[in-house]
């Protein structure tokens, strides 16, 4: 299953993400809830980079791991930018967990 954890400030701003774990939907290649969950993560990430000029702090791994951390003491236009495409990318996971939610689930810390 693949977990995915969504870091809040108390002000519920997304201060970071993970995700980890595989979806064991199908075989690798052809599993279509891996590749939804990392397409909507990573287009959110280069989408925060390319739209806001942000540099996250990106960590990769094995079995499917990424972690994005938002740099602290962003300018509130930037902060704005860079939740709703956040927020967005929790819509598009929370839509993939509606419909295959035995093999991705999204916790809220």
């Amino acid at each position: 299953m693949i977990q995915v954890t969504i870091n809040r400030l108390e002000s519920g701003l997304i201060q970071a993400f993970s995700l980890s774990g595989h979806a064991q939907f199908a075989n690798r290649g052809q599993d279509i809830v891996c590749a939804g969950a990392s397409a909507v993560s990573f287009g959110a990430v280069n989408s925060v980079i390319a739209l806001t000029g942000v540099e996250p702090k990106i960590e990769q791994g094995k079995d499917g791991f990424l972690r994005c951390v938002i740099p602290d003491h962003l300018s509130e236009e930037t902060q704005k930018k860079v939740q709703l495409l956040l927020e967005g990318m929790i819509v598009s996971l929370q839509t993939i967990e509606k419909d295959y939610g035995k093999h991705i689930k999204i916790n809220f810390l």
